[in-house]
């Protein structure tokens, strides 16, 4: 009963924007303790968190800029293209995600279905959480497209229909999370483990700032996420259980017209709980420079501590070029190779197949930035070197090389 009421009170506030229009206003919420909802907290405090003056784990980089107090327990900024960490505060402590989790989750349906397939909502994902969780009240064989599912999961951060996009993706949630922590594996998170799709309180559902940059990062690259992380406002119009279309506002305060508006957001994801606090996602393109900013367990704004972190990046970093010489990379033999391989004595060559860029403090000499090497295998096909480029020990981005011929090609 108490679901009923909630839905006829969301269902009359987006009756009511329909008939204004005005999509700035801030989307309407219903609070329940620990419910995965997703009002990031904003509130202004006179006294700062306990993590307020605790400084940047990348201040003690030699001739790095000094990054920003934030409120946030974690944090890291880098830029998505070159992979440098521009700023990092507790990034391997582990934390609750809160909603954030549905990055994961709209990722793998985005690797693994069709957009415009058809999802039905079983009884267990209609009615398999709290009533005051976020939600689109969703019922029991309400038919949406994927492409209408996951909008409701990025923008309304609708936790039954995460659990629906899980059946679809694997058959039961179960299977789901056990995809969701292979794929984590895959891209190299160490401290994360997920026991849902949708981000609720569990206490073995957690990660680090370091691992969800990773994750974040891929998902970014994928063009069909992109549309869903990007995204302002979406309706799903009347389906074969609800005669209303629905409206849904992306609850990120940062982007376009919005009560947090920052120059250059392109989108994000936010999520609260009582245990995760304010967690938040955000990714923001300025000049030439496409910098991810995640916060973790953020009390008094992860907004604020947001947009400061942003600042701090564009302010004090540019993408450098490093203008590398497109002759091939030969390889030193062992002595005995250039005897069964062709002209294997002179040259082992690697070439560049695009531009290389780093992304380093201001006025940094790129010439002087150490670099290392190193050649990785590959099951088929032509071996790759791989060079990481170095500011005082900070890895600011990365070239990869790729060999022209496979070894059996260079075989006398």
């Amino acid at each position: 009963m108490l679901r009923k009421k909630f839905k006829y009170l969301k269902l009359a506030a987006g009756i009511l924007l329909s008939a204004s229009m005005v999509f700035s206003l801030p989307a309407v919420t219903f609070c329940a303790e620990d419910s995965g909802d997703e009002a990031v907290s904003d509130a202004s405090s006179d006294s700062h968190t306990a993590y307020y003056d605790q400084p940047a784990d990348s201040n003690s980089i030699k001739g790095w800029p000094k990054g920003p107090k934030i409120e946030g327990e974690s944090a890291i900024l880098m830029d998505v293209v070159t992979e440098s960490v521009l700023y990092s505060k507790n990034a391997d402590k582990k934390q609750y995600p809160a909603s954030i989790t549905k990055i994961m989750t709209t990722l793998l349906a985005c690797e693994n279905l069709q957009m415009n397939d058809k999802l039905v909502m079983s009884q267990e994902a209609a009615y398999g959480i709290e009533a005051g969780s976020s939600s689109i009240y969703a019922e029991t064989d309400e038919v949406f497209t994927v492409r209408q599912a996951l909008m409701a999961v990025m923008l309304e951060s609708a936790n039954e229909v995460s659990l629906g996009i899980a059946e679809k993706t694997s058959g039961s949630v179960k299977k789901f999370v056990e995809l969701m922590n292979w794929r984590a594996r895959q891209l190299g998170c160490t401290n994360t483990h997920f026991n849902n799709p949708n981000g609720l309180p569990d206490e073995t559902h957690y990660t680090t700032a370091n691992d969800m940059a990773k994750i974040a990062k891929q998902a970014w690259f994928n063009p069909l996420f992109r549309q869903f992380i990007t995204r302002g406002y979406f309706e799903i119009p009347p389906t074969n259980k609800q005669p209303e279309t629905r409206y849904m506002l992306n609850h990120h305060q940062m982007m376009k017209d919005r009560d947090h508006e920052y120059e250059g957001v392109l989108g994000g994801k936010t999520g609260y709980t009582t245990a995760a606090g304010s967690t938040l996602v955000t990714f923001a393109k300025r000049g030439d420079m496409i910098l991810m900013c995640i916060v973790l367990n953020s009390i008094n704004g992860a907004y604020d501590d947001t947009a400061a972190l942003l600042d701090y990046g564009f302010n004090n970093f540019e993408r450098a070029d490093m203008g590398l010489d497109k002759e091939p990379v030969p390889v030193k033999m062992l002595p005995c190779e250039k005897y069964i391989l062709n002209n294997g004595g002179n040259t082992y060559p690697f070439y560049y197949q695009r531009r290389v860029y780093v992304t380093v403090p201001k006025g940094t000499n790129v010439k002087k930035l150490a670099k290392r090497q190193a050649i990785l295998p590959n099951a088929v096909g032509p071996l790759r070197l791989k060079s990481k480029y170095y500011y005082n020990g900070n890895m600011v981005g990365w070239g990869m090389q790729y060999e022209r011929y496979i070894s059996s090609d260079l075989l006398l």
